[in-house]
């Protein structure tokens, strides 16, 4: 495989490569997150993909700043980031939820199945984001998700129905919230997403034994985001 030539290597393809270092780094803490969930650590698990969702907010903007596409045109962020993403929020969600037996048997199972499957389709559609970076279609953010179902508590049929509404959501046309890169509402968007962060986190140090108000904090902010690019969707000239 070809590499850099170490004799000379320009400083700025050392620093794009960095950044591929960096978003790489992600699949490093989701193999932490799998030894976690395999023993049943959940909240260990969540740390890590915490982290990784922390890395995947970041690389992004960094990239653009240092002009990655342009300094290392055949080394593809896009590739790496969906590869990464797709086991960080995907993947490894998906087995904390039939590891958990959150919808009892067999049904986490299929779930499990059904959510890895979805998503895989998901990924390979070409057009998953729109001219303004919304998602069309739930954009199979289930680290999100299967981290609510675990603050909720959620019951056998309230955890069923959530996850199987999100499948089938994911081939709708419907828009959904990319808070970092959606220009609309954007400072509220990122403010509702800093405190859903922040309340996850809490949950978290308390291992999941969540007081009422961070527990309706976390649905309420998670509904938001949820749901707030089919209203900008539904009205156009919202936020303009």
């Amino acid at each position: 495989m070809k590499f850099f030539n170490y004799k000379r290597v320009p400083y700025a393809e050392i620093r794009a490569f960095s950044v591929h270092m960096l978003t790489a780094s992600g699949s490093f803490l989701a193999f932490l997150g799998v030894v976690a969930a395999a023993e049943h650590r959940f909240v260990d698990m969540f740390w890590w993909l915490g982290l990784a969702l922390l890395v995947d907010g970041i690389d992004g903007p960094i990239a653009r700043k240092v002009r990655v596409k342009e300094v290392l045109p055949n080394w593809s962020g896009d590739t790496l980031d969906n590869v990464i993403d797709y086991v960080t929020y995907v993947l490894l969600p998906a087995f904390a939820l039939y590891q958990s037996g959150m919808i009892g048997e067999p049904w986490s199972f299929v779930a499990a199945g059904a959510i890895v499957v979805s998503s895989a389709i998901y990924y390979a559609d070409m057009g998953m984001k729109t001219d303004e970076y919304f998602f069309s279609g739930f954009p199979v953010v289930w680290n999100m998700v299967v981290f609510t179902l675990f603050v909720i508590k959620a019951s056998e049929l309230t955890a069923s129905i959530i996850v199987f509404v999100s499948v089938f959501l994911t081939f709708m046309p419907i828009n959904f919230l990319h808070p970092v890169r959606v220009q609309r509402l954007r400072p509220l968007n990122l403010g509702i997403f800093f405190v859903w962060s922040l309340l996850s986190g809490y949950a978290l140090l308390l291992h999941f034994d969540t007081p009422d108000w961070v527990v309706w904090g976390v649905v309420a902010t998670g509904l938001y985001l949820y749901g707030v690019g089919a209203v900008l969707q539904a009205f156009p000239k919202l936020g303009r």
